[in-house]
């Protein structure tokens, strides 16, 4: 399992999205406070809300509190200051991934202090970033993918269709 962490998140609809992602993956989420919306907001659960009984959510007060209850815990930054891109990292099961706010980032002076563990996504030059909950869904599945997609399904069935 793996240890999705949103830091500050502003806008309901991403973390719904990544609530899903979370849940349908097996991984557990994690919500640094403070939030943009309350968690009852309807438009965070509209995003994922058949899937929400699923979900293994932990909240937290603030960064301290998230690394004083981790501690000892194996961390990467997702960020598009990285040196390193996300297929570069070599993630193992428990791990913890860091997303920062969507109109901000991860604080610069934790990514300045754990470089070797920054990674990014590549774009072109020209764009800013992607939206969160993609960005979430991409290391999510690479993270996955190199674990062998353990515990996921691993045969589709298609149903018979008749023309």
């Amino acid at each position: 399992m793996f240890n999705v962490v949103l830091v500050e998140p502003r806008i309901p609809q991403n973390t719904g999205n990544i609530a899903r992602t979370c849940a349908a993956t097996g991984c557990r989420l994690h919500i640094v406070r403070p939030t943009a919306f309350q968690i009852t907001d309807k438009n965070l659960k509209r995003a994922g809300l058949d899937y929400w009984h699923l979900l293994n959510v932990c909240y937290y007060d603030n960064l301290a509190d998230f690394f004083e209850k981790t501690e000892g815990a194996r961390y990467f930054y997702a960020t598009t200051k990285a040196p390193h891109t996300y297929v570069e990292a070599e993630f193992k099961d428990n791990d913890y991934i860091l997303f920062g706010r969507e109109d901000a980032g991860l604080p610069e002076e934790l990514l300045y202090e754990h470089e070797e563990r920054c990674i990014r996504i590549p774009m072109i030059e020209e764009a800013r970033s992607l939206n969160l909950s993609n960005s979430v869904a991409i290391v999510v599945y690479e993270a996955l993918r190199q674990q062998g997609f353990d515990n996921l399904k691993d045969l589709g069935q298609l149903t018979q269709f008749h023309w």
